[in-house]
Order: C-alpha cells, then sequence, then structure tokens
C-alpha cells in the first residue's frame, strides 16, 4: 500500500497565522461560528459528495475516526462539536502525527453532517490508495468485484463481509457506489479502510486483468439459469474473484455469461433472490468454512 500523504488545506487558507491562531487562521481554542469558514465548507462539501474529491474522504462519527486513525490513514483536521468535544481526548491518544483540531457549534455541525443523529466528531483524512498487486495474495486470493452495485449501504455491508470471512480486496467498478463514500464507510463498519480497494475500472478491464493474474471468475446470479450451482458444490479454496451485481437487476448478461461458474443461493417461493448484501455474505461463508477446512 503506498503511503498516504498529507494534503493542503483549501485555497482560501491563509498560509500564516497570527499569535496565537492555529494555520487556518481560527484562533486556538475558539469556536468556529462562521458556516461560511472555509474548513467547516470543506466538510460539508465532501460528506455531500458521493465519491472522493481529490482523494479526500470524510468521516463522521468517534468509531470511524478512531478505525481510520489505528488504519494508518493520515488525518487532515478533526472537527468537534461542543457535545463531541468528549471524544478529542482518547482520538488524541492514537494519533502518532500532528492534527489539526477544529471546534463548532452543535448547530453548525449537524448541518453539515451526514448522519440523522450526529455524535459530534468527524474528520477529513486522505484515502488509501492502492494497486492490484495489492489485492492479490496468492493461493489465498479472493477478490470481490461489484459490478453496478448501487446502494452504498449494501456496499458497505459487503465490505464488512468480506473483511470478515477473508477476502483479499475488492474492485468497485465503474457505476457502483463508492466503497469511500460517506454512507458506505458507515455500512462497513471501518471494514472499507482497511481491506485494499480499487475504484472506478470498467468491468471487462477488471476481469482481464484478474483472468490475466489466474484467478477463476465466479459470478453470483440471480436469474434462474440451471447451470448456476449452489456454494457448497463448487470449490472455493483456489484464487477466485466473486461478481455481486446490482441489488434489482443482477449482473449484466455479458458480464455473467464470461464468468466460469455460476453460484445462486436457493431460496423458498415465491421469494426470487436475496438482497446483494445477504447472498454475498453466504458465499463468502461458504469459502471461508472451506478454507479453514483444508488448512
Amino acid at each position: 500500500m503506498a503511503a498516504p500523504t498529507r494534503i493542503s488545506p483549501p485555497k482560501s487558507a491563509p498560509t500564516r497565522a497570527r499569535s496565537g491562531e492555529s494555520r487556518t487562521g481560527v484562533p486556538s481554542n475558539t469556536i468556529i461560528t462562521s458556516r461560511e469558514n472555509h474548513w467547516l465548507k470543506t466538510f460539508r462539501a465532501t460528506f455531500r459528495s458521493t465519491k472522493p474529491e481529490d482523494n479526500r474522504i470524510a468521516l463522521e462519527g468517534p468509531h470511524l475516526v478512531a478505525e481510520a486513525i489505528r488504519s494508518g490513514l493520515r488525518i487532515e483536521t478533526i472537527l468537534a462539536s461542543s457535545s463531541g468535544e468528549r471524544h478529542l481526548p482518547a482520538l488524541q491518544r492514537e494519533l502518532d502525527h500532528p492534527t489539526l483540531i477544529l471546534r463548532t457549534t452543535d448547530k453548525l455541525f449537524d448541518s453539515l453532517a451526514s448522519t440523522e443523529t450526529p455524535q459530534g466528531i468527524a474528520a477529513l483524512a486522505r484515502a488509501p490508495e492502492y494497486k492490484l498487486e495489492d489485492l492479490l495474495h496468492a493461493a489465498d486470493s479472493l477478490i470481490i468485484v461489484l459490478v453496478a452495485a448501487q446502494n452504498p449501504g449494501n456496499v458497505g455491508a459487503i465490505l464488512r463481509s468480506a473483511e470478515a470471512f477473508g477476502a483479499t480486496g475488492i474492485i468497485a467498478t465503474r457505476g457502483t457506489a463508492h466503497p469511500y463514500s460517506p454512507k458506505a464507510l458507515r455500512a462497513s463498519s471501518g471494514s472499507s479502510l482497511r481491506l485494499p480497494i480499487l475504484a472506478e475500472l470498467a468491468p471487462t478491464i477488471a476481469l482481464t486483468q484478474l483472468r490475466v493474474s489466474g484467478l477463476q471468475i465466479l459470478a453470483a446470479s440471480a436469474s434462474q439459469n440451471p447451470a448456476a450451482r449452489r456454494p457448497d458444490e463448487l470449490d472455493l479454496r483456489a484464487p477466485f474473484a466473486l461478481l455481486i451485481g446490482n441489488e434489482g437487476a443482477g449482473l449484466p448478461p455479458d458480464i455473467e455469461r464470461s464468468a466460469d461458474a455460476l453460484i445462486r443461493i436457493q431460496v423458498a417461493a415465491p421469494v426470487e433472490s436475496l438482497n446483494a448484501a445477504v447472498a454475498a455474505s453466504l458465499i463468502l461463508y461458504e469459502a471461508a468454512r472451506q478454507r479453514r477446512a483444508k488448512s
């Protein structure tokens, strides 16, 4: 994994601080009270974005911020509301590099937060950057490939299961909700900060690279294709990539046809298929079971 580098403050930030001020021009221990403050604008814009801008991600809540610190992300700044300040001492003890600490009112924090019940702590960090080689672990490679999975909550839930059951990386192809979007980050409960992730690849390019790397391509099928097998009917001990499609439509037909084998979770009528995150979790669990038995 490439070492994250510190990102510079927004262009509107002053380059020199006067005596008694932090580098942002906000006097030390002073609460930001203006909605137009450049740092609050930056937090607001990053929380509103569906993917990282300038490789910057926004994290909300003491748990997610702490997970980012423990995962080695470079934290640019931490923002605390009046009611969230109680979390600062614990977070500061986790930090291993100088980090700008900002404070604001509960009202202003609530106006930029991405949750309905904000906890008063947020941070800006540099998203980690990976190459395909970071996702490959020789004989243990297990890569999840998300194709047009548009629900960020499902994407985050899949990442959480992927880490829990031993996946070695995630590829979120173009058209998939970004794993570093605020909703996906929260749903992953920190897993997206630890798993190697590649995003915005074209599906065909991703499949070509995985085949060249020697991985079998398996597709989770939402159709009634009789060729689809149950997870326990396949050997999931060898390196493979698992394709997961859209929550409603499943995988595009051409992508599904390109797979080496199809997997389907059998369900009772009249249910036709499972939520993408649930289906992925069941397949990953079976892969983990087989791999534990092998060792």
